[in-house]
């Protein structure tokens, strides 16, 4: 059998059980196809990063390879000399359970340089400039996503003068984090989107280990309500500003980071003049703090009151189904969310355009019926209420574990 990717001159035949074994850091195997690969040395130089193929460490892999891979063919190549053998005959497949930025910009600019910085005119360019950042963010999740263009490249090109040029972030940081969110949603440890670094205790199993383990990082029992001082204000402009900077630097990616200094070149070449460098700098902290608000209640209301748990080894349907809910369909929750109201069918179609979400949005629901899986829908208000209130459940949980158990 091949070792570190080398293919064996006769193929040979595993069980589910011989590939389990191997899901180590070192040592790593997964299924394809009912084609068993060894990806232990590949896994370093995967382009979407070693996390994010790492998980399936062990697993099938089939679905999540067809949702992140738009050309196959391509792929193929790479895959190759990988193989050293197939399923048994025997074993099943799958292992048990399984915009209008720009506009927005240029018209927040020109009205203050026309009519004055009054606080009143100040404002609305902050509220002009934090919509462009919004809308652009839903934008360069398309490129992201390789939905625009057929061509992977011509994606990923764009994708960084977007994220980079008008949005003043890397899309290496993005890619990592986002990439690793869809291949296991809402698994602890997994998808780094529910990684609260002990700030927030999330779900109805982490909040029992912390408080049977007595960890009190803060008063979590009260989480539902420090949320609103230390979630949707400080994400976008401390922890994401945080996070690029440390990906750019210690990753030495001078293209990221070119592009990113290119949105502050931009920027400040524009408000200096009318706001001075401390009236800039405190404009932007601003705008980000708006967006941020924006951000933090769209993207939680999707994930953070459905099921967060260690790895249960789902299918593909299964996994992103538990983890996700959708936003009722309108004209303001399509434009306000970026079409990411549909988080079901994004998550299952994560290449497909979001103009098309509501299109195939009917036949998953009856294919969800017809088997019995739930497909929640929810009203934009009710989605911003459970993120609230699933923080209390989940800290009321910790609490009687922390005094009781």
């Amino acid at each position: 059998m091949g070792v570190g990717g080398q293919q064996t001159e006769a193929a040979d035949v595993f069980s589910w059980e011989e590939v389990q074994k191997h899901r180590s850091r070192n040592d790593r195997w997964l299924v394809i196809s009912r084609k068993v690969y060894n990806i232990s040395q590949w896994a370093k130089r995967h382009p979407g990063g070693s996390h994010v193929i790492g998980h399936y460490a062990g697993e099938d892999a089939t679905e999540a390879f067809t949702a992140f891979h738009p050309d196959q063919k391509f792929v193929q190549k790479f895959l190759k000399p990988l193989l050293i053998g197939e399923l048994a005959a025997t074993e099943p497949s799958q292992d048990g359970n399984k915009n209008k930025d720009g506009l927005f910009k240029a018209l927040a600019w020109m009205m203050v340089w026309y009519w004055g910085t009054s606080w009143t005119l100040t404002l609305l360019c902050a509220v002009m400039l934090a919509t462009s950042q919004a809308q652009a963010g839903w934008l360069q999740h398309d490129f992201g996503h390789l939905s625009v263009f057929k061509k992977s490249k011509w994606n990923h090109l764009v994708h960084k003068f977007v994220i980079g040029h008008l949005k003043g972030a890397a899309a290496s940081w993005w890619n990592h984090l986002h990439y690793n969110h869809h291949a296991k949603p809402n698994v602890l440890s997994k998808d780094p989107d529910v990684n609260m670094s002990g700030v927030f205790v999330l779900g109805s199993v982490q909040p029992v280990e912390y408080g049977m383990k007595k960890i009190k990082h803060m008063p979590y029992n009260h989480q539902h309500q420090y949320f609103f001082l230390l979630g949707p204000p400080l994400l976008v402009p401390v922890v994401f500003n945080l996070q690029n900077l440390n990906v750019m630097i210690s990753r030495r990616n001078w293209v990221d980071l070119a592009w990113y200094l290119s949105f502050y070149i931009r920027y400040f070449s524009c408000y200096v003049p009318l706001y001075g460098v401390f009236g800039a700098v405190a404009l932007n902290l601003f705008v980000r703090f708006l967006e941020s608000h924006w951000f933090v209640w769209v993207t939680q209301m999707n994930h953070l009151p459905m099921n967060i748990d260690h790895e249960k080894n789902r299918d593909w349907v299964t996994m992103q189904l538990q983890a996700t809910c959708n936003i009722e369909k309108s004209f303001f929750n399509d434009w306000f969310s970026g079409h990411l109201n549909f988080q079901i069918e994004h998550h299952l179609f994560p290449r497909m355009p979001r103009h098309n979400y509501h299109l195939v949005a009917p036949r998953v629901r009856a294919l969800c019926d017809k088997h019995g899986i739930s497909y929640q829908m929810k009203t934009l208000w009710r989605g911003m209420t459970d993120v609230v209130s699933s923080l209390k459940t989940s800290g009321d949980l910790w609490l009687d574990a922390y005094l009781h158990k």
